[in-house]
């Protein structure tokens, strides 16, 4: 499924801008579909990212270690997603490189995907008719790393926003050939401004 989405997102082949990492111990897929991103500052970022969570809240950090089998890193309609058949964290290429959002903000979204993935090895249904208590509770884990964390007062802002949304908000469904249709429309945009 996850091969599946990452291709319908992304629009790639299979050895296009592929690399593989580890980070922290934990396995990192690139697929860098974007010249003007360096695969380089991708891992940078989780790096800091990452440490950010191990020092500030390291009881998620060692759950985190163990609930993903990998993480991903790509283009997507969001700044993250949790495949649970695979127990893999997606976070999206640009947001990660994107230096509008700092370090605090790619951990927060990280540690959220790490709560879905918590849930799921507890044994938790990740159907729809839960989503938005199960959203409320990652956005309890960001209010928490964000209240130790520096430079995470965004993390903090934007979960209690979140939070306080109605269920369908907290939650939405996304469309994944319209996100992809837009994402497509946004690199395109992208590769002409530098060409």
């Amino acid at each position: 499924m996850l091969a599946q989405l990452i291709r319908l997102f992304a629009g790639i082949r299979q050895s296009d801008g592929v690399t593989s990492h580890e980070v922290h111990g934990i396995p990192v897929i690139v697929y860098n579909t974007r010249s003007d991103i360096d695969t380089s500052a991708v891992i940078a970022r989780l790096e800091r990212s990452l440490s950010l969570i191990a020092q500030y809240v390291p009881h998620h950090f060692r759950h985190l270690k163990r609930d993903f089998a990998y993480i991903v890193v790509q283009r997507f309609a969001c700044r993250g997603a949790y495949f649970h058949e695979r127990r893999a964290c997606l976070v999206e290429l640009t947001f990660t490189v994107n230096p509008g959002f700092s370090d605090a903000e790619v951990a927060a979204t990280i540690l959220h995907e790490a709560m879905h993935a918590r849930l799921h090895a507890l044994g938790f249904p990740l159907e729809m008719a839960d989503r938005a208590r199960q959203e409320r509770f990652c956005r309890r884990a960001e209010i928490e790393f964000g209240l130790f964390a520096p430079n995470a007062e965004r993390v903090v802002e934007r979960a209690r926003w979140s939070s306080a949304l109605s269920d369908e908000e907290v939650a939405p469904e996304i469309d994944p050939r319209l996100a992809a249709q837009r994402i497509a429309e946004v690199d395109r945009a992208s590769a002409r401004h530098q060409g």
